[in-house]
């Protein structure tokens, strides 16, 4: 019996353990973990436990060094948050382990004058199984609650791990020094200079300790992100401003010079009559470039889109992608010049940077298409991408979609082969005040 004892926790109940921790392991990496890379780990780690005989903390520490060096290889993770997340994963285990001994230690001298030893063979195959099952919940309870998409700052994390290793030293000096001793059983039952009860307490604060920890690490990343997110909104803000002055600027410079043209025209005529062709032609190509500075190099009819658009595309053409633009939009059309402009310079600069992200031999191409039709403003943009890049929502699609819901619209992103395609279609609100209301 205690043959069949030794292989169950030994061979079995271990390589489940490994299997499970290296899948929510890679959980929490935010990774897709593949069942074949846990079979390998699980394999691998119990080779080097068996061969090197390690035990105890050694043997934790060697596990945690394997799950670094796992999630660094084979998913690309960043040192510090692999160390993290591998200090967490083995801790979740040995906390779990540990609260179950302190249970059977105190629920030990009940059944000790009935049958002990029964007792200990139940106890030690319940207890893995039941340890095993209320990691499973510890694990789902954190990546569900206490995990975040966006990585902190290495100083963060670093703020983070200690008071985590300290959780895991102290629980593993626990399981070293009180659980893995050879313990004298007294003659009522009792485990001698142990107290079940203080090590169940020490227990469960350090789990709760750890949740804690977790949810403050998560709470930390998402207030990250959204500074980061503030300061590029921000930053952006600004930038936009800009373009709406500088159309501003240029429209009110070609109201003087459509001002100023019969004058233009008189002196032009007084010069001909008089037979000074030649002082004619240098005041009409003073003229020429007057008019240069007023022109756009895009035409949507929108001022604040004229620049906006001819910077960016701009920038394309500096790249040597191909760019196509038929965009009409009417001035005033009822969304402020800062929603219209955070939409599609969000959009553009993420297809510039599909674009930039081609080798030279593939093509590079940006198209812009719209207009208004009705109560309605409909918008596409299509440009080149690899085709092999998932599709993430990160902060320039997320400044798009908050621009659209203002106006009550709708977005779509989809993929046709190497071609990325964002369509866009906008309310055009029909009251001054909602206007307004929403530009603000």
């Amino acid at each position: 019996m205690i043959d069949y004892l030794d292989f169950f926790n030994r061979y079995i109940m271990t390589g489940l353990e490994l299997l499970m921790e290296f899948w929510f392991f890679t959980g929490f990496l935010q990774k897709k973990g593949k069942p074949i890379y846990s079979i390998l780990f699980a394999v691998f780690e119990a080779f080097v436990l068996m061969v090197f005989n390690l035990q105890g903390i050694l043997a934790v520490l060697v596990l945690i060094v394997c799950l670094m060096a796992a999630g660094k290889q084979l998913y690309r993770t960043d040192f510090v948050s692999a160390a993290l997340y591998a200090v967490v994963t083995v801790e979740i285990m040995a906390l779990c382990f540990g609260l179950f001994n302190s249970l059977s230690y105190i629920l030990f001298p009940i059944v000790f004058e009935k049958n002990a030893e029964i007792f200990s063979y139940v106890s030690a195959v319940a207890g893995n199984i039941f340890s095993l099952l209320l990691a499973v919940l510890c694990y789902r309870i954190i990546q569900q609650c206490c995990v975040c998409e966006e990585a902190v700052s290495r100083n963060y994390i670093f703020m983070i791990l200690m008071p985590v290793l300290l959780i895991f030293l102290a629980s593993e000096y626990i399981n070293e020094n009180i659980y893995g001793n050879t313990v004298t059983i007294e003659q009522d039952g009792l485990i001698s200079g142990v107290n079940p009860y203080q090590m169940l307490l020490m227990q469960a604060l350090g789990a709760v300790s750890l949740f804690c920890i977790m949810f403050s690490y998560k709470k930390l990343a998402e207030s990250f992100r959204q500074n980061k997110e503030a300061a590029l909104l921000e930053q952006q803000t600004h930038s936009l401003n800009q373009y709406v002055e500088e159309a501003k600027l240029r429209y009110e410079k070609t109201k003087s010079f459509r001002h100023d043209i019969k004058n233009h025209i008189m002196v032009v005529k007084e010069l001909l009559q008089n037979q000074k062709t030649e002082a004619a032609l240098q005041y009409v190509e003073g003229m020429q470039n007057l008019t240069e500075d007023l022109s756009f190099p895009v035409s949507t009819g929108h001022p604040a889109l004229d620049i906006l658009l001819g910077n960016k595309l701009g920038i394309a053409e500096e790249n040597r992608i191909e760019i196509r633009c038929s965009l009409v939009v009417p001035y005033p059309c009822g969304i402020s010049d800062i929603d219209l402009c955070i939409i599609l310079g969000n959009a553009l600069d993420n297809a510039v940077s599909a674009c930039s992200r081609l080798s030279d031999e593939k093509q590079k191409y940006i198209h812009v298409a719209g207009k208004a039709q009705g109560d309605f403003l409909l918008l596409e943009i299509e440009n080149s991408y690899s085709g092999r890049r998932m599709i993430q929502s990160g902060t320039g699609l997320a400044n798009i979609k908050a621009a659209v819901e203002k106006y009550q619209g709708a977005m779509e992103i989809r993929t046709e082969g190497e071609k990325f395609v964002l369509s866009i279609l906008l309310i055009i609100p029909q009251q001054s005040g909602s206007i307004s209301h929403q530009a603000g």
